[in-house]
């Protein structure tokens, strides 16, 4: 990995964790680590030009069909991919297919793109995870074997220990906070080899004292009214929160212009 490298473009294709949710900015607008990355390439390399094709609760085969064609066509110095952490959520998953489909996209985007990028996916404490671990971990091997066949960086975000702490996840227990996204862009930022700017981006954020019980439950309610409900509903009826959303930025345009 070359040492303080500049490139020119970024594109990057997933899901609601690419898309930003939930870094919300004041317009109603999400940010995200994948914008932040931009931001930072941008200040290294004028003209440098940038596309975020993800929209949230795509599944593998969605993003291989929408996302990663359009993708490979844009020939960009940098490509991240991160998807199929949604199909392992739902209750059936077809581990096989899920390979098989990572595999068509890192086929296809690996010879298109100056640097690939892959990440196992972070994965907060608690309960409401836990069954969905193995599957999880099986994900992480298939993202292991394809970055050492088609030599793509793997940024490890399942084993830095702050990106599990439950105070660096929205409301939502599915999504990063401004302040874990900020680790993540952090992450991938060393990953393609730029000096640190956070060298313990990784590190446990400091102990605070835990909230009551009375907090706890009260937390626990509002998550199953506003969260867990509807996407539980989401997953019975066969609906995505992302239909009928374009990309975040479709096109791979001057960082300026997106800004």
């Amino acid at each position: 990995m070359q040492t303080n490298p500049t490139h020119a473009s970024l594109v990057t294709v997933g899901d609601s964790f690419t898309e930003g949710m939930s870094d919300l900015l004041p317009d109603g607008s999400y940010r995200g680590w994948a914008d932040l990355l931009a931001a930072r390439m941008a200040a290294r390399s004028p003209g440098f030009r940038y596309a975020n094709l993800a929209v949230r609760g795509k599944l593998i085969g969605q993003i291989v069909d929408e996302q990663v064609d359009v993708a490979a066509a844009m020939g960009a110095d940098v490509i991240t991919l991160v998807g199929g952490l949604n199909d392992t959520l739902r209750p059936k998953c077809d581990m096989a297919r899920v390979r098989d489909l990572l595999t068509q996209a890192v086929e296809r985007l690996a010879p298109n793109c100056e640097q690939l990028v892959l990440m196992r996916s972070p994965g907060r404490q608690g309960p409401v995870l836990e069954r969905f671990r193995p599957r999880m971990e099986a994900l992480f091997a298939i993202i292991d074997d394809l970055s050492k066949e088609h030599g793509a960086v793997v940024v490890d975000l399942y084993g830095a220990d702050s990106l599990a702490d439950p105070r660096l996840w929205d409301v939502d227990r599915l999504h990063l906070t401004a302040e874990g996204h900020r680790r993540v862009a952090e992450a991938v930022w060393q990953s393609l080899g730029y000096e640190p700017e956070d060298p313990e981006w990784h590190a446990p954020i400091p102990a605070t004292p835990p909230p009551g019980w009375i907090m706890r439950r009260t937390a626990d309610v509002r998550f199953a009214r506003q969260y867990l409900l509807p996407w539980v509903g989401r997953r019975l009826t066969g609906r995505s929160s992302g239909d009928g959303l374009p990309p975040k930025r479709p096109e791979l345009l001057p960082y300026e212009d997106l800004a």
